[in-house]
Formats: C-alpha cells, sequence, structure tokens
C-alpha cells in the first residue's frame, strides 16, 4: 500500500517554509504522495456542507505544486481535488502540464464537481450543471494534453486550430482520479478516470463504495486502455494501522492520511510517528 499525505496547501501548510520542510520529511520518511485541497472561497459564516471555516488559508493548488516540485525529489503531486466545472479546461491544462514538467512527471490529476453551491455563485458559474461539464472538460483536457493538433467539439468547450504547449512529461498523461461519493462520480471514475479518490471514507462505505464500482465495470462502463482502476482513500482522523490493514485488504492501493497537527512541532512529530507505526508495517 502507498501513503500521501492530504493538505499540503491548506492551514499552516499555505506557509511556503513549513509547506518546504514538510515534504522533505515525508519524503525522507518514505510517503509516497503530497495532495492539496481545493476551494477558491468559502462561504461565511460557514454554513453546512462547508468544510471549513472562511478564513481558512488554502493556496492554489497549480501554483503551490508548481513550488513544492523543486523542495522534493520522489514524492509525488496530487490535485486532492481541483473543481473541475469552476475551471477553464483549456487554461487548466496548460497549468498542470507546466508542473508535470517542472516535476518530471509527477502529477496526479484528481478531480471532482463541486458541491458547495455558493462557491460557484462567487465565481459566477452554473451549479446545476457542474457534472456534464466535469465529464466535458475531462476529455477536453485528455485532448490537450495527448493530440498533437488537439480538436475537440462539446457543449460547454470548443477548439479547434491550436496547439497546446507544454505538453505532460507522463505518457499518455497525469494519472486521473476521479474524487466523490455519489453514483454520477463513481461512474465518472469507472468511465474516464485512471483512479478514483474517497475523502473521508470509513470502511463501511469504502465496501459499498468499491462494490458499486466494480458493478459499473462488470456492466461494459470501462475502457480497457485505462488500465485497472486505482482507489485512494482518506481515511477518518487518527486512522490506525490495525484501520490501514483493513483497507488494503479490501483492495485500497493508497491511504492519503489527513495529519493530526495544528502546528509545525506537532506535525512532524505526526510524520514521524506515522512513518514508524504505519508506513513501516503496512506494504
Amino acid at each position: 500500500m502507498k501513503f500521501g499525505l492530504f493538505g499540503i496547501n491548506n492551514g499552516i501548510l499555505a506557509d511556503p517554509a513549513i509547506a518546504s520542510r514538510t515534504v522533505q520529511a515525508a519524503e525522507a520518511a518514505g510517503f509516497e504522495s503530497v495532495w492539496t485541497g481545493e476551494h477558491i472561497v468559502l462561504p461565511d459564516p460557514q454554513v453546512p456542507p462547508s468544510p471549513s471555516a472562511p478564513q481558512t488559508p488554502f493556496a492554489d493548488t497549480s501554483t503551490w505544486l508548481a513550488f513544492l516540485a523543486g523542495q522534493c525529489e520522489t514524492l509525488k503531486l496530487g490535485t486532492g481535488i481541483i473543481i473541475l466545472p469552476q475551471r477553464n479546461p483549456v487554461e487548466l491544462a496548460k497549468e498542470l502540464a507546466t508542473v508535470d514538467v517542472a516535476s518530471q512527471g509527477r502529477l496526479l490529476f484528481g478531480v471532482g464537481a463541486g458541491y458547495l453551491e455558493p462557491e460557484f455563485r462567487a465565481m459566477g458559474i452554473r451549479f446545476d450543471d457542474r457534472g456534464a461539464r466535469t465529464d466535458e472538460y475531462i476529455d477536453a483536457i485528455k485532448v490537450l494534453w495527448t493530440e498533437t493538433n488537439p480538436t475537440f467539439s462539446g457543449d460547454t468547450v470548443r477548439f479547434s486550430g491550436i496547439d497546446a504547449q507544454p505538453r505532460p512529461v507522463q505518457d499518455p498523461h497525469p494519472p486521473i482520479h476521479v474524487g466523490g461519493h455519489s453514483t454520477s462520480a463513481l461512474r465518472r471514475a469507472v468511465r474516464r478516470g485512471n483512479g478514483w479518490y474517497g475523502f473521508f471514507v470509513d470502511h463501511e462505505h469504502a465496501t459499498t463504495h468499491l462494490k458499486t464500482l466494480a458493478e459499473i465495470e462488470e456492466r461494459g462502463g470501462r475502457d480497457a486502455a485505462l488500465g485497472r482502476l486505482e482507489i485512494s482513500i482518506t481515511p477518518l482522523p487518527r486512522a490506525t494501522v490495525d484501520d490501514a490493514i483493513r483497507y488494503r485488504d479490501m483492495g485500497v492501493d493508497r491511504l492519503t492520511l489527513l495529519p493530526d497537527a495544528r502546528d509545525e512541532d506537532r506535525l512532524m512529530r505526526w510524520i514521524d510517528e506515522t512513518a514508524k507505526s504505519m508506513l513501516d508495517q503496512v506494504k
């Protein structure tokens, strides 16, 4: 099993010095990847289902990962997740291809449709068609990343007579990990993703989601060219070694852990303790 560290761009980790030291410590400890979270804006005052206080720092995903690419050598850099329908897919394809080039092929592209209507409203973007646009934007970004003369004609994005440079280092493109718990998100992962990413998923819900993913795939919903669907999960806080073993045994490939720390000293202790208690014991 691989282990990631979630939240490398928010809270105290939106401080560049702390984030830099953290990725270096995580790399030395044996973590495979670090992952951003994303909210471009947050509702103020905080109201459900908003996950964070409005004053929580969230550094921009692409900018932050490009910065961190130069602070480590082997860690994969994951977007966990980019709220895709809020972005211009042509511009985002260039930003993330640049991250993949800067990191020499270490980008993991996590995407989701989003769920905070006030965030969409503040950006002047429709909320009701976010699922369809997420599907279309994934397809468009793949074209921009892989085709010599990229051409795409969809309902919400169209382009032709262009080229898109740089292209990613990874062939055919950085792996796409689709986040979300709804049936439509699980279907999107099977049909368009290289992986599925479940956030704050306990064992019971993991079992249910994995069963649904398998059923969708069995019904012929997956192109063989996508390969095996990789499963990544962020468990509930304070996951134990026994928890990790249960996830591994049910077929989870990666646990992306949320640090239990509110200051840098505690964060560094958490990395060290997690490496000794979990990374070294769960393979």
